[in-house]
């Protein structure tokens, strides 16, 4: 069958690898539509990252790999002792993997696990391709209105509503956005949706401020042609916003953060820093402004998602600017997403189209 493989930086390659069979506790599933991730094109242009050079702890699998862990489809096939789906049936992948083993595990934090893999980077196969196997456990099924483009876009939806989870954010306060790419764009949906009083979005791109205004931002701004500081505390009154949510993983952005939080608020990292920051942690200090991360996402938030589409309170398919076909993944997947990102907010592929 054909596959979208990983084998190197820049080496992203649409080839013919064996059918996978289904075992024991496992399930197969024909791949829908499977989104592009930004850690996709972080290890397209300075990989490997995630994709493991040696065999990975859990899956003992390495380069190359087949992409794609933001997915569902239709089960095909599933092994003796799954009951939980069944041949059929419409669901979506969580691709996370994680050894329930190390510290972090123990105490119910499997999502910042000490050997965090994921479907599609480390190992068992990812959804670009025309058949999917993994163990039984990563899959939910969903409700037949939510559609299977929405289904590709619940784990970067999990990603954002865990940040929002993870936050000190309430009811009526007003908050931050930096970074319009599909996480931000998420973030700003499930602060819309949990009552926030004002969503400020900053973002370089023209297309993608419009996209967080039609998803729910009070306002947006280009933090390089506006005073990003400035204009947050005329719209907040000279306090600053509560909560930042920084998607953007950039130096300036961070110290934009820095100074339009309030005095005891909190900045929520989400970003995936290609290059350490440095950080003004005086300001942070005088302040009394609380720095953390917000990683991955738990169960929870990932099932949270699902029934928040099932009921349309978060109606994301807008979010998905292109379609592809799989035999086009790479030169208009990856080739646009690193060229033309200004165009797009998300591309998903359509693996079982001809």
């Amino acid at each position: 069958m054909k596959a979208v493989r990983f084998h190197g930086r820049g080496d992203i390659r649409v080839e013919e690898i064996d059918e996978p069979i289904c075992g024991d506790g496992q399930v197969k599933i024909r791949p829908a539509f499977v989104g592009l991730c930004g850690s996709d094109i972080h290890e397209f242009t300075a990989g490997p990252v995630l994709v493991p050079e040696e065999p990975h702890n859990i899956t003992k699998r390495s380069s190359p790999v087949t992409l794609g862990h933001e997915f569902g489809g239709i089960v095909e096939e599933v092994g003796d002792g799954v009951t939980h789906v069944s041949p059929g049936q419409r669901v979506v992948v969580r691709p996370t993997i994680f050894d329930r083993d190390c510290a972090a595990c123990k105490r119910g934090y499997e999502y910042c696990c000490e050997n965090i893999g994921f479907i599609g980077l480390s190992g068992y196969g990812g959804g670009l391709a025309k058949y999917h196997v993994a163990p039984a456990e990563h899959f939910y099924a969903i409700p037949d209105d939510v559609s299977l483009e929405a289904a590709a876009l619940i784990e970067p939806l999990a990603v954002a509503w865990h940040a929002v989870q993870t936050s000190p954010f309430k009811m009526n306060d007003s908050v931050l956005v930096i970074g319009g790419g599909p996480v931000g764009i998420g973030i700003v949906q499930v602060l819309k949706l949990q009552g926030a009083r004002h969503i400020i979005v900053s973002e370089l791109y023209e297309k993608r401020r419009r996209f967080a205004i039609q998803y729910g931002a009070t306002h947006a701004f280009h933090p390089g042609e506006e005073n990003l500081v400035q204009k947050v505390m005329e719209i907040t009154g000279s306090i600053g916003a509560d909560v930042v949510f920084d998607a953007a993983g950039v130096e300036r952005a961070l110290k934009d953060a820095v100074s339009s939080c309030r005095t005891h608020g909190t900045i929520v990292n989400v970003a995936v820093w290609e290059k350490e920051p440095v950080v003004p942690v005086n300001k942070l200090m005088y302040n009394e402004v609380n720095y953390t991360g917000s990683a991955l996402y738990d169960e929870r938030s990932f099932v949270a998602v699902i029934k928040a589409l099932e009921y349309g309170q978060l109606k994301p398919e807008r979010m998905i600017t292109a379609k592809v076909k799989l035999t086009e993944t790479v030169e208009k997947g990856f080739h646009t997403l690193v060229n033309d990102r200004e165009d797009h907010c998300k591309i998903v592929i359509d693996v079982q189209a001809s």
